[in-house]
């Protein structure tokens, strides 16, 4: 059974060539700007070029990303982004953002697109999604079980992409606002700063209760070729070459059926050990680890030896080498690979022997002598008519000039056609200057006042039925919230959606592709979420295109961007509550303590005292397959309801607020003034200040 690729990381050159030289099939690499790594080395539209030459002559294919959420006056560069991609003769690029997938469809329509994990792609319905939206490939959530990705595996045509070795992000990627929240720095534009590798601590647990272990599957790549997995990722731009050298080469030497040296892997770099992370469905404090003294110190004595894997030039690309001698015509030698390329040169006419004649195996020895260049001789047939000599300079001078016409053409950069056909301007439809309330809440919290306040109502999904037979809110008034992440059990929350559909609900929140595909299964309307991470008006398009009938936008966009979008659907923000800074499989809080001991809102404590509450939703009914991390002080924008005309409607997002508390903030924002219950801390969120 053929392997599957091995996708190695590039933050600089020197990387590209130890992934290139240890045997990796792939790199991924990011432009000056506009990727997910913006502080790694990466490179400019001529170290693009020679990258892509690079690892074309050696069959490596390579693949850029572009996949950071975009602002609206970033169009321009994103359009150059591609342009440069695309005539570096890139294999794919990478994309999070709905509005860059558009645009190389615009402008360069023969580019592949691969979904980032960024997009948060962790179940089969978000797979369809992206298969519909012309996505070739889906990198898939860290966070699947082996279950779960097979299962993807066999119902999907798109090529499936798995991280196998590297960093292990404590929140599902692309869900994560911790670094912008508390720094200014989004990790879905490319400058997540780490804030959860500093302590963070549940009453009775351990310091660094988000940080987890470095992932390796180094072990299991049998399994995952089994599955029909097509490539198997290495987390690692902003590392340095040894450590590429060392994960390519543990998962080169997997793929071939040979035992894995962990312990080289560990001295390079690790967080106190690996974990197979949720590959195994053990999601436990086991998975948990920090960068101790220990795992620093460990990698001085690998590093010299592990340089020494691609400090010269390994033959990577199989050749065919055919030489035909005869008495009467030049000697000709045919040089062949195996993506089609062939060349002949020819010599001199042979001389007849004196004392020793060449013999075939005497010219197959001269012409295997490919040192110092990528190739090397798969196949030789030597045909020589008897009594012939041929000098090896000239054997040697054949070759070499085979082998520099076949590097000529495999270097040959290939580019794709582009023309900058990018939308740039979108309609305004901005139906009301006064946005509407809408209300995130559970049926325990909705009070007559509020369902008569707020139009709209986010109700969990399990609470619709009770919600329409009790009277406490219309059909109509009714906004169904799928969960924003969904790993197991999409059947059933499916068939609940239709009952709601039966009762008359006709439009649900999708904080997900996936739940975007559910709803539509279930002839509802979808409503956008937050965490779609829509940031400008081509998402917007795009997201109209798919069904939406409204969406809230991304709460890491300032206000004045917010208010000023285009694109033909209604916008709102989050304008209260306490924001969801991480969505975690890992639940900190059962690592600590457990779930016996948990008492529904427990909290971790950073450094600097602050507390942030995690919440399952188990204490109130409402379990959840993922634990959410809240900001430590809810967001308060009721005294600047002025600065958000513009926008369709303002969402209150209630979580561990009483009936009466949510009510109290209802009538603040519906009276534009604070009332009695509206909290004392609050904050601005990210509205009112600089995101990079």
């Amino acid at each position: 059974m053929k392997h599957p690729e091995i996708l190695a990381p590039a933050g600089s050159f020197d990387s590209l060539i130890a992934a290139v030289q240890c045997g990796a099939n792939a790199v991924y690499l990011g432009g000056k700007g506009m990727n997910a790594r913006r502080n790694a080395g990466n490179f400019d539209a001529e170290e693009l070029r020679r990258a892509v030459e690079y690892c074309h002559l050696r069959g490596v294919k390579v693949y850029q990303t572009i996949n950071i959420v975009m602002f609206e006056d970033e169009i321009d560069e994103a359009v150059e982004t591609i342009r440069t991609a695309a005539e570096a003769g890139v294999d794919a690029v990478l994309t999070q953002d709905l509005a860059v997938a558009r645009m190389v469809r615009e402008c360069a329509p023969t580019l592949p697109v691969h979904a980032s994990t960024q997009m948060s792609i962790h179940n089969l319905e978000g797979a369809r999604l992206c298969e519909e939206l012309g996505f070739s490939r889906v990198v898939l959530a860290r966070e699947l079980t082996a279950a779960e990705i097979r299962h993807i595996c066999e119902n999907t045509p798109l090529e499936v992409e798995v991280f196998v070795h590297g960093a292990l992000c404590m929140s599902v990627s692309g869900q994560c606002y911790l670094s912008s929240m508390i720094g200014g720095r989004s990790g879905n534009r490319g400058l997540c700063a780490q804030p959860c590798r500093l302590p963070f601590q549940a009453e009775g647990g351990k310091p660094y209760a988000l940080s987890l272990k470095d992932l390796s599957l180094a072990d299991r790549i049998a399994e995952l070729t089994e599955m029909g997995v097509a490539s198997l990722k290495i987390e690692g731009r902003m590392k340095r070459p040894e450590y590429v050298a060392a994960a390519v080469s543990a998962i080169r030497t997997a793929c071939e059926g040979r035992p894995v040296d962990f312990e080289t892997l560990r001295s390079v770099f690790s967080r106190s050990g690996f974990t197979k992370g949720y590959f195994d469905g053990r999601i436990d404090r086991e998975m948990f680890g920090y960068r101790q003294k220990e795992d620093v110190t460990s990698a001085a004595g690998v590093l010299g030896e592990l340089a020494r894997l691609y400090d010269r030039e390994n033959p990577l690309v199989p050749v065919s080498m055919r030489l035909e001698a005869r008495a009467d015509a030049p000697t000709r030698l045919t040089v062949s690979d195996r993506d089609g390329h062939t060349f002949t040169v020819e010599g001199s006419v042979p001389q007849t022997a004196i004392n020793k004649p060449t013999t075939p195996e005497r010219a197959a020895q001269n012409l295997g002598k490919t040192g110092g260049t990528p190739f090397y001789a798969d196949e030789m047939d030597c045909d020589l008519d008897d009594g012939l000599m041929i000098p090896a300079s000239e054997l040697n001078a054949l070759r070499r000039e085979a082998l520099e016409q076949l590097t000529a053409a495999r270097s040959d950069v290939q580019s794709h056609a582009f023309t900058d056909r990018a939308q740039r301007a979108f309609p305004r439809t901005r139906d009301r200057k006064i946005p509407t309330l809408r209300a995130r809440l559970r049926l325990s919290q909705l009070t007559p006042e509020i369902a008569a306040r707020c139009p709209d109502l986010i109700l969990p999904y399990e609470d619709i039925a009770e919600a329409v037979a009790s009277g406490k809110a219309k059909p109509e008034q009714l906004i169904v919230e799928i969960p924003r992440l969904l790993f197991e059990g999409t059947d059933a929350v499916l068939e609940v959606l239709r009952q709601a559909r039966e009762l008359g609900v006709t439009r649900a929140w999708c904080g997900n592709l996936g739940a975007i595909d559910m709803a539509r299964n279930a002839g509802l309307s979808p409503v956008g979420g937050y965490s779609l991470n829509i940031t400008n008006s081509a998402a917007v398009q795009e997201y109209a295109a798919l069904g939406l009938t409204d969406t809230e936008l991304s709460f890491e966009l300032p206000v004045t961007r917010a208010r000023s979008l285009g694109g033909f659907l209604p916008q709102g923000i989050l304008a209260y509550g306490y924001l969801p800074l991480m969505a975690l499989r890992n639940c900190p809080i059962k690592a600590a303590i457990g779930c016996g001991k948990c008492r529904g809102y427990e909290s971790l404590t950073d450094r600097k005292g602050v507390r942030f509450t995690v919440d399952c939703g188990r204490h109130d009914g409402h379990p959840r397959q993922v634990s959410e991390l809240y900001n430590s002080v809810p967001l308060w924008l009721a005294d600047r309801l002025g600065e958000l005309e513009g926008l369709s409607f303002l969402t209150l997002w209630f979580t561990r607020e009483s009936a009466a508390q949510c009510e109290a903030v209802v009538q603040s924002y519906a009276e534009g003034r604070p009332m009695p219950g509206a909290p004392s801390e609050k904050t601005r969120g990210l509205y009112y200040r600089t995101v990079l």
